[in-house]
C-alpha cells in the first residue's frame, strides 16, 4: 500500500504518523498527504477498504451502469487540447455510485425530449491532472494539483447533449476544451438556439444534483468533493476492482 508522502515531515509529525499507524493502519495511511498535503490513493487495496466502509464510494463502470450513454473519451485519443493520448485505449470510464445515480436522473429527464448524453471525460487519474497543469497553469481551465479535481475524485463529468436518434451533437457554440470566454456559462453573445441548448444541459444536470463550472459549459460535479478521496489509479485497476464488487 503506497501513498504519496510529503517531501518534508518534522520529527513530531513522524512520531504522530507512526503512532497512528500502529493503532489504525488504514486510517493512518488515509491521513498521509502528498507534497501539497493532499491524500491521493494510488493503491487499489486502499480504495477497496474505503468502499467496504462506505459502499457509496464504489467506482462504477459508466458503460455498464448507463448503456445509453455515448462515450467519446477525448483523452484516450489525440482529439484534445494537448493533441496526444493521455489515457491508454479504454472503452469506458468511471464515476462514484452517487454520481452515477445522479447521471441516471439526467438521462431519464432527457429521454422525453428525445435527447441523450455524450461523455468526453469522467474519472481522471491525479497524475494526469498534474500533467495537464504543466501545459495550462490556468485554474479556469485546468485543475490545480495543489487542490485536485472532481475528476480525480470520481464525481465530475464532461459531457454534451446529442440527438438520441441520430447521435448528432447539439450546437453549444464551442467544442469541448475550448479555453476562451465563449465557453463560459455567462457568455451570451451566441444565437438564442445555442444559449437554449446550454441552458437545457445546465438545468437538467443541476436538477439531477450536479454543480456546473462557470468557465466550462460541459463540466459538472457533485457538490461534496471533500467526502471523496483523490485517486491516482489506472483504469485497469478500477476495472479489476469493479469485478470484485
Amino acid at each position: 500500500m503506497i501513498y504519496r508522502f510529503a517531501h518534508t515531515l518534522t520529527p513530531t509529525m513522524m512520531v504522530s504518523i507512526l503512532f497512528c499507524f500502529a493503532a489504525h493502519p488504514v486510517l493512518a495511511q488515509s491521513n498521509i498527504g502528498n507534497k501539497y498535503g493532499l491524500v491521493v490513493i494510488d493503491d487499489a487495496n486502499i480504495l477497496k477498504n474505503e468502499i467496504e466502509a462506505d459502499p457509496g464510494k464504489k467506482m462504477e463502470d459508466l458503460q455498464k451502469a448507463i448503456p445509453s450513454l455515448v462515450l467519446d473519451l477525448r483523452y484516450a485519443g489525440t482529439d484534445n487540447f494537448l493533441h496526444r493520448r493521455l489515457y491508454p485505449p479504454v472503452n469506458s470510464t468511471y464515476l462514484r455510485t452517487a454520481a452515477v445515480m445522479a447521471l441516471q436522473k439526467a438521462v431519464l429527464r432527457l429521454r422525453s425530449d428525445h435527447l441523450a448524453l455524450k461523455v468526453f471525460d469522467a474519472y481522471r487519474p491525479y497524475s494526469i491532472t498534474q500533467e495537464m497543469w504543466q501545459s495550462v497553469k490556468d485554474s479556469r481551465y485546468a485543475a490545480d494539483p495543489s487542490k485536485g479535481s472532481g475528476h480525480n475524485r470520481g464525481i465530475a463529468i464532461d459531457l454534451t447533449l446529442i440527438d438520441a436518434a441520430t447521435g448528432r451533437e447539439l450546437d453549444m457554440g464551442t467544442g469541448f476544451d475550448n479555453f476562451t470566454d465563449s465557453a463560459h456559462g455567462d457568455f451570451t453573445a451566441l444565437p438564442p438556439r445555442v444559449l437554449g441548448n446550454r441552458q437545457l444541459l445546465k438545468t437538467v444536470m443541476e436538477d439531477a444534483g450536479f454543480v456546473p463550472l462557470d468557465t466550462e459549459w460541459w463540466h459538472f460535479s457533485l457538490p461534496d468533493p471533500a467526502h471523496y478521496e483523490l485517486l491516482d489509479l489506472s483504469f485497469e485497476a478500477l476495472q479489476q476492482l469493479a469485478w470484485q464488487h
